[in-house]
């Protein structure tokens, strides 16, 4: 069994209640006595990109469990290469392959510098292209990235979701290990399929995105912050639990 913690959209600023939200996330996930394969982090960690957001992020992400980052809108890639990966300040696509649990994990990055909307660039699709292509076919495979590639039926983050999608199912069809895509962005848990494979949407730590016929405002920032638990099996069965934190 492989066992996967999914968070996201932390959107640490300095203030009191994102920091108190996110720390009790990272809270339950250090003291849970089961092990985790992985933690995921699928973006918008800081909200300004700031140096001293990504130290806190880094200081929470102290957990007894491999934790795995990668960037969304409200990031900016220089400043969070040298604040959570330890390297140097570097404007380009920032794309990772590891391995952790049993498991590979690709983890693309889907922004567009100064836009909140995202896109797999060419780069970043010929990077997949060659990542799938180098992973035994035995091998479970996640594909993650920040900016969900389907409409969720959110008119507040459809308009800013990933686009040029097509191009990412070409991709994924010349590949049969690929177990799900996880992605986050939307600040609501989510669950469909894109290109014949589960997308799961984990939900927001920093609020909720409420739908269009709950009559709420368009961000909720009193419902309770959420995670998600992806639980693979020996069988390749696919598991998905969303928790919400009260």
């Amino acid at each position: 069994m492989i066992t996967i913690a999914h968070v996201s959209d932390l959107h640490l600023d300095g203030g009191p209640r994102a920091t108190e939200r996110a720390e009790r996330v990272m809270s339950y996930l250090r003291d849970l006595p089961g092990p985790l394969d992985a933690v995921l982090v699928t973006g918008d960690i800081a909200d300004h990109a700031r140096p001293e957001e990504y130290q806190q992020a880094k200081e929470l992400f102290a957990l007894p469990h491999p934790v795995l980052v990668l960037p969304g809108n409200h990031d900016r890639r220089a400043p969070f290469r040298t604040g959570l990966l330890d390297g140097k300040p570097d404007d380009e696509e920032l794309n990772q392959a590891v391995r952790a649990g049993g498991a590979t994990f690709l983890l693309l990055d889907s922004t567009i510098p100064g836009s909140d909307d995202g896109v797999l660039s060419d780069r970043t699709l010929a990077w997949l292209e060659d990542a799938l292509a180098q992973e035994p076919t035995d091998r479970p495979v996640f594909v993650c990235f920040h900016h969900p590639p389907v409409e969720l039926h959110t008119p507040y983050v459809d308009r800013v979701r990933q686009f040029h999608e097509d191009r990412l199912a070409e991709v994924l069809a010349r590949h049969t290990h690929v177990v799900a895509l996880l992605c986050g962005h939307a600040h609501v848990a989510a669950a469909t399929t894109f290109a014949g494979l589960p997308l799961l949407v984990a939900p927001g730590v920093a609020s909720t995105v409420p739908l269009p016929f709950e009559g709420r405002d368009a961000v909720d920032y009193e419902l309770a912050p959420g995670l998600a638990f992806h639980l693979l099996d020996d069988r390749r069965r696919l598991v998905t639990h969303y928790r919400a934190l009260s």
